[in-house]
């Protein structure tokens, strides 16, 4: 597995899949998950797209390291290990946590996006949410990772999947429960610590974006992702029925089509611009 050193020193640990001619692709996971959330991605992306997904510090291979974080450092973060690929642009897809260091690169980084794709995430805080994100940091503070239970894991996945299999057979609960706490709960304090002000400079945007969720999400429900889309010029919002706020892993082959669709649009739209300029 690859790794480069951050900006701060921190040894940062990332993985490499897919096509190595393919137009790259840098996939960032949400709370206390690492690379191995895009399991059920590596496939079908991989066909078409060179993969970067890192570890994000506090999680997976990356050094370990005590906050504070910050989310705008993991953008930097994500950001540098582009530059150890040698990659100008990327297509950048986040989820959750991810999807708001996408959309801070997108903002403060235009000129290193290709397209964004911003899956079951939001622009700002709920006062709700704070409150409950604050609670599984205190949880884990007094109790370790086993005590977030199955009381917060269901907020991670949906009622379909839970009533057919239970919460423990979603990967990304499972990813979650195997997180440091110390570094989740750091990651908790960026996330409560970021701006709400990034809402605001959406309309900046000038690359296409993809925003997708799940029509059970109750973390960042579907209301959610209608104000982003409503933000961002030209956005393109889609709908999984059923998925929860996993949607990668609990509705694959839906959200791995719907990526792959929208990528596919923005690729050819390049190609035909780049194709017109050369004959100009």
């Amino acid at each position: 597995m690859p790794e480069v050193v951050a900006t701060d020193g921190v040894l940062l640990h990332y993985d490499v899949f897919g096509r190595k001619d393919g137009p790259p692709l840098l996939l960032i996971q949400g709370l206390g998950t690492d690379s191995r959330g895009w399991a059920l991605q590596r496939l079908a992306l991989g066909r078409r797209y060179r993969c970067i997904a890192p570890d994000n510090r506090g999680t997976g291979r990356t050094e370990p390291t005590p906050g504070p974080y910050s989310l705008e450092q993991m953008a930097i973060d994500a950001l540098t290990i582009l530059d150890a690929e040698g990659v100008d642009r990327a297509h950048v897809m986040g989820a959750s946590m991810g999807g708001v260091i996408s959309q801070i690169i997108g903002v403060l980084h235009p000129h290193r996006t290709r397209s964004l794709v911003l899956a079951c995430t939001a622009c700002r805080h709920h006062t709700w949410r704070r409150e409950l994100l604050a609670e599984w940091a205190e949880a884990v503070r007094v109790g370790g990772m086993a005590a977030l239970g199955e009381g917060a894991l269901e907020w991670l996945v949906g009622p379909r999947l839970r009533k057919r299999f239970g919460i423990w057979i979603n990967l990304l609960a499972r990813i979650v429960l195997q997180s440091p706490p110390e570094p989740f709960i750091a990651q908790i304090e960026a996330i409560l610590d970021a701006p709400d002000d990034l809402a605001t400079e959406l309309s900046t945007l000038r690359v296409p974006v993809l925003v997708i969720t799940g029509s059970q999400d109750s973390l960042t429900p579907v209301g959610d992702a209608e104000e982003l889309a409503e933000r961002i010029p030209g956005a393109r919002l889609e709908v999984l029925a059923g998925a929860a706020h996993g949607l990668m892993v609990e509705a694959p082959n839906a959200f791995n089509d719907a990526v792959l669709r929208f990528l596919a649009e923005v690729d050819a739209a390049a190609d035909a611009a780049g194709e017109q300029a050369r004959g100009a």
